[in-house]
């Protein structure tokens, strides 16, 4: 589970990079989101792909498992444009952490942020 504690460290650590000219966006404002799934199956992933693009998220589609793991799982990626605080990832994710249990997927894997344009 992502933690508050990890959220805000993810918040700080992107604050940086924008003041040391490595990211050309503000993570204060509206973003580019994006979320992923993980499963064992690509065929347990289709179902919450359908229910995250119903719900206003774009799919980006499936990366395929990294072989030389242990355990492979097939990455499922949606985004969504979004502004956030803290707290309202935060909430965000306690959302899709349920979305995962409610269609019984490995799990919910957590967020990554970019420019609304582009990296």
């Amino acid at each position: 589970m992502i933690t508050r504690e990890a959220i805000e460290d993810f918040f700080s650590s992107t604050r940086a990079l924008r003041q040391r000219g490595d990211a050309q966006f503000n993570v204060d404002d509206t973003c580019l989101w994006s979320f992923f799934f993980v499963d064992p199956s690509q065929a347990k992933l289709k179902p919450v792909a359908e229910h995250l693009n119903a719900s206003g998220y774009k799919i980006w589609g499936y990366l395929d498992p990294d072989t030389d793991n242990e355990e492979p799982v097939y990455y499922l990626r949606a985004d969504r444009l979004e502004k956030h605080t803290v707290s309202s990832l935060l909430n965000r994710n306690t959302e899709l952490y349920a979305v995962a249990s409610r269609f019984g997927v490995q799990d919910y894997d957590g967020m990554d942020v970019g420019a609304v344009d582009g990296p």
